[in-house]
């Protein structure tokens, strides 16, 4: 199973993410299947490749939660509300 997750990277205390799609089994900082994503929580920036977000949550990807609460606020679920239905 495909999980969409964050990744810890950055200088100690200076945390950043990286979003990523991994396999549930893998660890933290284990290889990702691919990048998705990038969040600063310092800043509160937030860069997402949404066709690949879109694509994993398609093929059955889970997101954790607080990469769903960062999808929601940049609009992602609205555009896969749409997309369903122009397909259906």
């Amino acid at each position: 199973m495909v999980k969409l997750r964050l990744k810890r990277c950055g200088r100690k205390q200076r945390a950043v993410y990286r979003i990523v799609a991994i396999d549930v089994r893998s660890r933290r900082e284990g290889r990702d299947l691919r990048k998705v994503g990038f969040y600063n929580p310092l800043n509160n920036q937030t860069h997402l490749n949404v066709p690949a977000i879109l694509y994993f949550l398609d093929k059955g990807a889970q997101p954790t939660g607080t990469v769903h609460d960062i999808s929601k606020k940049a609009g992602v679920f609205t555009e896969l509300h749409i997309n369903q239905r122009k397909f259906n």
